[in-house]
């Protein structure tokens, strides 16, 4: 069963400007699906769209079978999202936050007491219940966010920059969370700037510029159109002999850093070999930057060369 289907989905604004030029999404039940797109792309659009927040131009979206413009309230009933803003009462205990959350969708209070103490648990707030949200620090006002969203326990789980401003320990506790909470059945849509994050957590991909879908497929496929990895090496001792090193295109980024490319057809254990023969010993190794990262900078820069 699809847990989303958009079809010829399109958002005109009075001004002329185009947000959206008929776009074409499904995401299947239990899928943990990234859509990613530079700032102004339509992502913010598309999931205003999907959740009644923004009216489309044209086009239906519907959210397991329920088609908004027929039953709205049968789609609400469906998803939840965290948005990128707090927007929960900073006043408002942070368990009411979750109850009065639970309230507007009718589930009964005792049942609503019982699911916050449940998500402010597994969120690590419990014991900041009866504190107000101003009260929280950042990082502790996101899992809030995330912990409202739950409450009404959704079928599809809508993540727009869900760790946007929080430190990496945290980051990796959400994403072991998500993980956890995909693998129980329920369907995440992830937006995100932090594109190793998608690449760890989703299964499936869609890139959206300037209003189009330009990519969409699974990740593991997506990945694997990377040509070219350019990995950073860290020496034990300034280089001194590089026979047959050339064959890498490396190039010294100071005495003891190597900043070195390997292309699809080489490995990591063709260059270790190499460097071995060399007597070159490696203290550290790093990507330069995220696989995902490479490839959706290389997309984004064809499809804004292309619409010149």
């Amino acid at each position: 069963m699809q847990a989303l289907s958009v079809k010829n989905l399109t958002k005109q604004y009075a001004s002329g400007s185009v947000a959206l030029k008929g776009i074409d999404l499904e995401v299947a039940e239990g899928d943990f699906f990234a859509l990613l797109g530079p700032n102004g792309a339509g992502k913010s659009t598309t999931i205003g769209i999907i959740c009644s927040l923004v009216n489309k131009t044209s086009g239906t979206v519907s959210v397991f079978g329920h088609d908004i413009d027929v039953d709205l309230d049968g789609a609400k009933s469906c998803l939840s999202i965290v948005p990128q803003e707090m927007n929960f009462n900073p006043f408002e205990k942070i368990a009411d936050v979750l109850i009065n959350q639970a309230g507007y969708y009718g589930i009964p209070r005792k049942i609503a007491e019982k699911r916050a103490e449940l998500y402010l648990t597994k969120m690590g707030l419990w014991d900041k219940r009866n504190s107000a949200g101003l009260r929280l620090s950042g990082g502790m006002k996101r899992r809030l966010m995330i912990a409202r969203a739950l409450v009404t326990q959704p079928r599809l789980l809508i993540l727009d920059e869900p760790t946007a401003g929080v430190d990496i320990e945290l980051r990796h506790l959400l994403w072991k969370f998500l993980r956890e909470l995909n693998e129980q059945g329920t369907t995440i849509i992830l937006t995100t700037h932090y594109l190793e994050e998608a690449e760890h957590l989703c299964k499936n991909i869609a890139i959206i510029d300037q209003g189009d879908i330009i990519e969409n497929t699974n990740m593991k496929s997506f990945i694997s159109r990377l040509n070219i990895q350019t990995i950073i090496l860290e020496l034990e001792k300034p280089l001194e002999l590089a026979n047959n090193l050339e064959q890498f295109h490396y190039h010294m980024l100071d005495e003891t850093t190597m900043e070195i490319k390997i292309h699809q057809s080489q490995s990591l254990n063709d260059l270790f070999i190499v460097l071995s023969q060399n007597g070159i010993k490696v203290k550290n190794l790093r990507n330069k930057t995220n696989r995902l990262e490479e490839l959706f900078i290389d997309l984004i820069s064809e499809n804004n060369n292309g619409s010149e």
